[in-house]
């Protein structure tokens, strides 16, 4: 571990003003997104005032109301009546959880069906809806900025499979660039007459044709929608990974070839049976893979990313001020849930202040991931005594949180479970600790104990009444009291500081005042 030099107090600190509690940001309260796909309904609620969309209220309906377009051109019948009654449906939730309008888009299914203008005008008629019905490149262009509210600053490709059509967009720096649309959603490959070796040929030009139109890709490639989702899960179970969290799940392009194979040696009730995805979803699959088998093969990216967040994500990244969209989606969530759920809210600056010194020469990756541990390290405070640790570990790997890999999120967990406890032998973390090197949970478990000890002494904000002193070198851990916070130095305290520091590897000393006192 290394250390950095102790900053001046500042009323934000290294975190910079707030936001969430902005008259902009608190304008994103409650913001209801419809999303209408020629698959699915869906209804989602956004808490949106931090940085990393809370969903509120998440509801989905299956609809299908792409399925048989290629051979009628109108919306499926059936599917248009569950979609009706979804619609119904939410209006009345919206209403009640005070949402005001909705924004409710429609995709391919409703914009290239013949009846898809009937469609939204005995929506807006019904329900009060009014669905506005976006192109092939405005919804790649959505879905990237939902990718963006997870991944600020993200680079690569974009790749986001609906029912009816596969939209692509390119990334780069925090902004969207071209965006392209294809009919290869997995409703229309499956009525697609001349079977596999007619999908294949469509798939293979189809694609060609849009690696010709937006050139090399060789970033990472992002995927988007219920289709790849239940694919990567899929992944998961063939590999057996500890971390069911769909969110920044990494496969490569071997992974990719591998799952793709296995999903062609089972049959649908055998990988819904092992992945838990849904029959509708599973029955769609086979088309998706066949899909992005070629996808991989043209663009040939260096990894391969999942993203939750996609067009309803994007909806509200749209509203989103500058200001807002450019700050640290994980900072800007342990904000939030700081003042919403600590004890002393505005603690977590404070206590930043306090284990800087161990950061010195800390990469800013490792920085942030300290920033949000000091932050979350008091908001399970109501938990029983015996599971506060593990729920600290829990909420941090499997909340929704935007900007964290998953051996992050095993890293902050594994933190805040030290805040709390010695020990994590027999706890969950035995599940994921092969998701972390070891010296990422020795550096874990040290700003664990560190926390732990800050926690003791209820440092105020006005000035900082303890401070650490880290000699990596001479292998000294300090600690320096003002003379009026001797009395917070109890025996409690002392036993926790010595046990920070054997973990250093290091001597402890204490001062008070300028006068060095034994331990």
């Amino acid at each position: 571990m290394n250390g950095v030099n102790h900053p001046a107090p500042h009323r934000d600190g290294p975190f910079g003003r707030p936001l969430f509690d902005s008259p902009e940001a608190r304008a994103l309260s409650r913001v209801g997104v419809v999303d209408v796909g020629s698959n699915s309904v869906r209804l989602v609620v956004f808490d949106g005032a931090a940085r990393s969309p809370a969903y509120f209220f998440n509801e989905k309906v299956m609809c299908g109301l792409g399925a048989g377009m290629a051979e009628t051109g109108r919306l499926d019948p059936a599917g248009r009546v569950r979609a009706l009654d979804a619609l119904r449906r939410f209006a009345h939730v919206a209403d009640g959880l005070g949402t005001g309008p909705l924004n409710a888009v429609a995709t391919a299914a409703v914009r290239e069906a013949e009846d898809g203008p009937d469609f939204v005008a005995e929506v807006e008629r019904e329900t009060g809806i009014r669905l506005f019905v976006i192109d092939g490149p405005e919804e790649a262009r959505l879905s990237a900025q939902g990718v963006l509210l997870g991944w600020p600053g993200a680079y690569g490709l974009v790749c986001d499979m609906g029912g009816s059509s596969m939209e692509l967009a390119e990334i780069d720096g925090g902004r969207v660039g071209r965006c392209v649309s294809a009919q290869l959603g997995p409703l229309k490959l499956r009525d697609l007459k001349g079977g596999k070796k007619a999908r294949k040929a469509l798939i293979r030009d189809t694609v060609e044709r849009l690696r010709e139109g937006l050139g090399e890709q060789r970033n990472r490639l992002f995927l988007v929608g219920g289709s790849w989702r239940a694919i990567a899960r899929i992944d998961m179970v063939r590999r057996g990974y500890p971390l069911h969290v769909l969110h920044e799940y990494r496969m490569t392009a071997a992974d990719l070839r591998a799952t793709i194979k296995h999903i062609g040696k089972h049959d649908a009730d055998a990988l819904r049976l092992q992945s838990g995805v849904s029959a509708s979803r599973i029955a769609l699959v086979p088309y998706a893979a066949e899909v992005l088998r070629e996808v991989v093969r043209s663009f040939r990216p260096h990894d391969i990313a999942v993203s939750s967040y996609g067009i309803r994500e994007g909806l509200l990244y749209e509203q989103m001020p500058d200001a807002l969209r450019e700050r640290d989606p994980l900072i800007e969530a342990c904000r939030f849930s700081e003042a919403k759920d600590a004890r002393l809210p505005g603690f977590g600056r404070v206590i930043y202040r306090f284990v800087a010194p161990l950061y010195r020469s800390a990469r800013p990756e490792r920085l942030r991931l300290v920033k949000a541990a000091c932050l979350l390290h008091d908001v399970s405070w109501r938990a029983h005594p015996d599971y506060r640790a593990e729920d600290c570990f829990d909420n941090a790997t499997r909340a929704n949180l935007g900007g964290l890999k998953h051996s992050e999120r095993v890293f902050l967990g594994l933190a805040l479970l030290h805040r709390y406890s010695n020990k994590r032998a027999g706890t969950r973390f035995d599940m994921l600790e092969a998701l972390i090197s070891e010296r990422e949970r020795e550096e874990a478990e040290i700003l664990g104990r560190a926390l732990r000890l800050g926690a003791m002494l209820w440092l105020t904000g006005e000035r900082d009444i303890a401070r650490l002193r880290w000699h990596p070198r001479r292998k000294v851990l300090g600690i320096d009291l003002e003379p009026d916070a001797a009395a917070l130095f109890g025996e409690v305290a002392r036993a926790r500081f010595k046990a920070l520091a054997g973990a250093l590897g290091a001597a402890p000393e204490l001062r008070v005042g300028h006068r060095k006192v034994p331990l």
